[in-house]
């Protein structure tokens, strides 16, 4: 069975953007390093989960990327265009971009019935709200948490809706040039 993978940065004290999505502590100056590893990582899957609100503003992002030759992410954009995506919502009906399905039934079971098809393993980048709903219901296997060198206080977490311990195991602990810390998790059967 295909792996699902978080990938999220996360300020300190555990928050992946401030309470009105507020992003500004993030770290961007990121090295080769850094780089590397993400795009290792990139390399690793072969299909994207978004929850709808994180589509809206990512999808035509990366169209942007890689329509501007100039862009120095112009090579990478084609790797988070081409790669298929599945947008979970309960407000869209059809996908307004290419190489998009738009899913609308119960979570659980569509994630179930995708992560049991051949292929790679899965990545996951959110919105909070979505990536709270795979959390609680058990669907990541593996968590990449990059941690940014801030605390911001206040702001939205991706555990608050979890009803249950959930057991990791910590697979990999990596610091990089730009002060960033990747925390890489496996999810551990109780």
């Amino acid at each position: 069975m295909r792996k699902l993978k978080l990938q999220v940065q996360i300020s300190v004290d555990g928050f992946i953007c401030g309470p009105n999505g507020e992003m500004d502590w993030l770290t961007w100056n990121w090295g080769d390093d850094i780089k590397k590893f993400v795009t290792a990582l990139t390399d690793s899957v072969d299909t994207i989960f978004l929850g709808r609100k994180l589509a809206e503003g990512f999808i035509p992002h990366w169209q942007n990327v890689v329509s501007d030759p100039s862009n120095s992410e112009h090579e990478f954009g084609y790797e988070m265009i081409d790669r298929p995506k599945f947008v979970f919502s309960n407000t869209l009906n059809k996908s307004l971009w290419d190489n998009t399905t738009v899913v609308n039934d119960d979570l659980a079971s569509e994630v179930k019935k995708i992560k049991a098809q051949p292929g790679k393993d899965i990545i996951v980048y959110g919105g909070a709200n979505f990536v709270s709903s795979l959390i609680k219901e058990g669907l990541i296997d593996e968590y990449y948490l990059f941690v940014n060198p801030a605390v911001i206080g206040k702001g939205k977490s991706i555990f608050a809706e979890l009803n249950a311990k959930q057991n990791l195991t910590l697979i990999e602990a990596k610091a990089f040039d730009c002060g960033i810390n990747l925390l890489r998790y496996k999810v551990t059967p109780s």
